[in-house]
């Protein structure tokens, strides 16, 4: 089960980084395009696409990818949780 909680950690760090990524790469005209940031496009925006349905961006800035990292961040922490649980029952 440590696997498991060690493995989950690295994923979640992984993908938070990737999201960072992404974003810095909006600050750069054509950077979205090439192949790098096409592939981070591609995972990152049907986890980012839900938030920013439900937030509107506030004049030129989107803060739901702020939202988007925390959530991820309670999400992941709750696996964690629900993990630890399951592993002191056995």
């Amino acid at each position: 089960m440590v696997y498991v909680h060690y493995y989950l950690s690295i994923l979640m760090e992984i993908y938070y980084f990737m999201i960072i990524g992404y974003l810095v790469l909006s600050w750069f005209p054509n950077a979205r395009e090439s192949f790098i940031g096409g592939l981070l496009g591609k995972l990152v925006e049907p986890y980012l696409s839900p938030f920013r349905k439900i937030i509107p961006s506030v004049g030129f800035i989107d803060l739901s990818p702020i939202v988007a990292l925390i959530a991820l961040r309670f999400v992941v922490m709750g696996i964690m949780a629900v993990l630890d649980f399951i592993a002191g029952m056995f």
